[in-house]
């Protein structure tokens, strides 16, 4: 499924392709990035291929997106919208930065959510956006609300890091009520 071009300030989203796979899965392989993600395990080739083709390409409830630097193309990670449920007009908000170590910068990040969000409410028709994040991504417990979010809620030790401890769940969301 093609994804519509959005430019914003500083950076590009568009279509996930082929050749951006490697890097991406480089990126969310590296322990210290991949402590933020559901997916625990490292990628593998096949995994990455797997999920490019059954989920990116195939699967309507997701729309993922290549993060570009907008003046040189350069890619600098991937974001979208996942989980999108249409009978609720919800979704889930996705985002991370590989290249330069950037994960989530005030700069590259926040214009790249900003889109996404844009895309969700005014071209989805979302009425709810909403992030699940772990305690330790103290990152994102700065972009989501700079970005609009509200926390909503927390789960309490709910998500087990590879070290054996566990850490809350936070939840975030916006209503398209209160976006912008």
């Amino acid at each position: 499924m093609s994804m519509p071009t959005l430019t914003g300030h500083s950076v590009t989203l568009r279509d996930i392709l082929p050749d951006d796979l490697e890097a991406l899965r480089v990126w969310r392989n590296r322990p210290e990035y991949r402590q933020y993600f559901r997916e625990y395990r490292d990628i593998t080739p096949a995994m990455q291929q797997s999920w490019y083709e059954n989920i990116v390409l195939a699967d309507e409830r997701v729309q993922m997106f290549a993060v570009t630097e907008r003046a040189t193309g350069r890619l600098l990670g991937a974001c979208g919208l996942c989980y999108i449920d249409r009978r609720n007009a919800s979704a889930d908000f996705s985002i991370y930065l590989g290249a330069d170590d950037l994960y989530i910068d005030d700069h590259f990040a926040r214009d790249a959510g900003a889109l996404l969000l844009r895309h969700g409410f005014a071209t989805l028709n979302l009425h709810r956006i909403w992030a699940e994040i772990y305690a330790i991504d103290q990152a994102k417990q700065i972009l989501l609300p700079a970005l609009g979010f509200s926390l909503d809620g927390r789960h309490r030790q709910a998500h087990k890091m590879e070290d054996g401890t566990y850490v809350d769940c936070l939840f975030y969301g916006l209503l398209k009520q209160d976006y912008g």
